[in-house]
């Protein structure tokens, strides 16, 4: 989740874009970057690691007197974190800064290097300048040439761009990522991704809404949707900054919940094309050769490992086995080099997940790493990657890392099954159509989250948790487990729904509570047969279903999907709500759970 800033005014530009940037590293990001256009001339600077190597970089720049900036902080989607992928992105005459994908920028690509555009980086950003200074070779004004630009990208941005041909100008866009504009009293203008990096230079912002776009011009704001001019709706500002990182939410974590419909829409972003998944990144794996898949992770990785088991199994056909990386190591496996060997890490440096790759590496088997973090330890080692673009997580226990794993091991199974031609063109094209209807699936319902605030508080007691679940909803239910475990430390287990009479529904009674997830796609006269075998044995029900349940003790009714991932990640969602609002009844810290860590780099 990039950041960016941007100002128009006679202060120290420099001073502005590099404070405003510090207020957004909670976002995450891996490489920074600043333009200045002053007098005729743009200077620009980027750097890679920390805000402290493009500090050391300007400390002898100044940019006082009227002029305008742009700044961004940089979380790799497309090329690997180096310097010359940092914002901002350059043509001949223009520097552009923007968060979000291009989806189309391929196709954008391949028509300017048939007109002779020479590109620099890997990102799918500069096709953005680019196609900007192609239209004013054209004939267009900066004004019109950057309409035609914005018309022309598919996909989700905020966008932010200077050019010599206007110099005292910052043109803007706006869709599916945040951006907002203030306003001084002394009439200077301001950008930024989100409140923070806003709060003690203006008192009142616009939050800019999907499809505007405009320009900013020393004290005036054009503002237009569809070529249609467009009011400025300025409202205050808050003044605390920690709450506007956190966007108004009362933890990180929440936020991350709530913000997972975005995230995986980036997941998604350039890897569909038709009736097809487009895994560039893995164009040279020949699969002819690979007859399985061993996957190895820990914690959620390993719940999201266990869920897409069943998807290559059940889509791809193809055998695949999924062991948790601390046991890994330490046992005698069985490897040979016709099995893909897949590593899923949200940090990249999870110690025992780094071993069991390097045991792989060793063995000649070919690796593939599931990961947020563009070069990191896990990623650097593995042949192939492919990144969930996720963001950064501030909450300790995951929740949109998880989601964007489950995303990308669902598409990286589509993508196998074709390769392998296993997959019939009529389940493929269900398939796609159901991973669309997912960012959708993840919005947060309102009344189901005020629901399960409500009815949190009568589970702060008792002896503990079963989260019950079969087929996929079965590693799910581990999540859901966990996620309570993590935050509320109260003891609770994920079960099979089947395997409660081998042994554990011993346990049952009317101080064991059960959540029970029962999708209505999949399995669903089963699991309404093990919950009755709990009722019967008076623990008390919490049905989480889109059919009504008699005997729960309390129910979350669910939308009806007519794919069984959308129960998913719709159940997924009121799971990780629920151990939210029990954790914050109790009075712990969302974001910093007890003896937890975000990134787990020793054994």
């Amino acid at each position: 989740m990039c950041g960016i800033v941007g100002y128009i005014g006679v202060k120290e530009k420099r001073n502005f874009l590099l404070s405003g940037l510090k207020e957004l590293e909670y976002r995450g990001y891996d490489s920074a970057g600043i333009a200045v256009l002053k007098n005729g001339e743009i200077d620009s600077f980027k750097a890679t690691g920390k805000l402290s190597h493009l500090d050391a970089k300007t400390k002898n720049y100044s940019s006082s007197g009227f002029g305008i900036g742009i700044g961004h902080t940089r979380w790799a989607t497309h090329g690997k974190p180096t310097e010359i992928n940092a914002h901002p992105h350059w043509g001949k005459f223009s520097y552009v800064i923007h968060n979000g994908i291009i989806e189309n920028y391929k196709e954008i690509k391949e028509d300017l290097l048939k007109d002779g555009v020479e590109f620099l980086s890997q990102t799918d950003t500069e096709v953005i300048v680019h196609l900007f200074e192609k239209f004013i070779r054209n004939g267009e004004t900066a004004f019109s040439a950057f309409e035609k630009t914005v018309s022309s990208l598919q996909g989700a941005y905020a966008i932010l761009l200077i050019s010599l041909k206007e110099p005292d100008v910052i043109f803007f866009a706006k869709n599916a990522v945040p951006l907002v504009i203030g306003k001084s009293t002394d009439n200077e203008i301001f950008f930024s991704s989100s409140d923070a990096p806003l709060i003690g230079w203006v008192k009142e912002v616009m939050y800019l809404e999907d499809g505007q776009y405009g320009w900013a011009q020393n004290h005036s704001i054009t503002l237009l949707k569809n070529t249609t001019s467009q009011s400025l709706k300025m409202q205050p500002l808050t003044l605390d900054k920690i709450s506007a990182q956190k966007d108004g939410y009362r933890f990180f974590m929440e936020k991350e919940i709530y913000e997972q419909s975005l995230v995986v829409g980036e997941t998604l972003m350039g890897r569909i094309k038709g009736n097809s998944v487009v895994l560039d990144e893995l164009s040279h794996i020949n699969f002819d050769n690979i007859n399985a898949i061993k996957i190895c992770a820990c914690g959620t990785s390993y719940h999201a490992a266990l869920t897409a088991s069943y998807l290559f199994e059940r889509l791809a056909k193809v055998r695949c086995n999924v062991e948790i990386a601390s046991e890994f190591r330490y046992k005698t496996p069985l490897l040979d080099t016709t099995t893909l060997f897949v590593v899923i890490s949200q940090s990249g440096e999870t110690a025992d997940t780094l071993e069991a790759l390097k045991m792989a590496k060793n063995r000649g088997m070919t690796t593939l790493a599931i990961c947020n973090v563009d070069n990191s330890s896990i990623v650097r080692t593995a042949d192939f990657t492919l990144l969930t673009r996720a963001g950064i997580e501030k909450g300790v226990a995951s929740t949109k890392a998880f989601a964007t794993q489950v995303i990308t091991l669902w598409l990286f199974t589509l993508f196998m099954g074709e390769q392998k031609k296993t997959i019939p063109s009529e389940l493929m094209t269900e398939e796609i159509e159901a991973l669309l209807r997912i960012p959708l699936a993840l919005h947060v319902d309102e009344a189901i989250h005020e629901k399960l605030h409500r009815l949190s508080k009568r589970y702060l007691h008792g002896h503990g948790f079963f989260f019950i679940g079969r087929d996929i909803f079965y590693p799910l239910a581990l999540e859901g487990a966990l996620k309570l475990k993590e935050i509320s430390y109260l003891h609770a287990e994920g079960y099979p729904a089947g395997e409660m009479k081998h042994g554990p529904i011993a346990l049952a009674d009317s101080e064991l509570f059960t959540i029970a997830l029962m999708p209505k796609t999949l399995l669903y006269d089963k699991m309404k047969s093990n919950v009755e075998e709990l009722s019967a044995r008076d623990s008390t029900l919490l049905v989480i279903s889109p059919e009504t349940f008699e005997l729960a003790d309390d129910f979350i009714k669910t939308k009806a999907h007519i794919h069984p991932m959308g129960e998913f990640f719709e159940m997924m969602l009121i799971t990780q709500l629920l151990a939210l609002e029990i954790s914050i009844r109790l009075g712990n810290d969302v974001d910093m759970p007890r003896n937890l860590a975000k990134s787990v780099t020793v054994e």
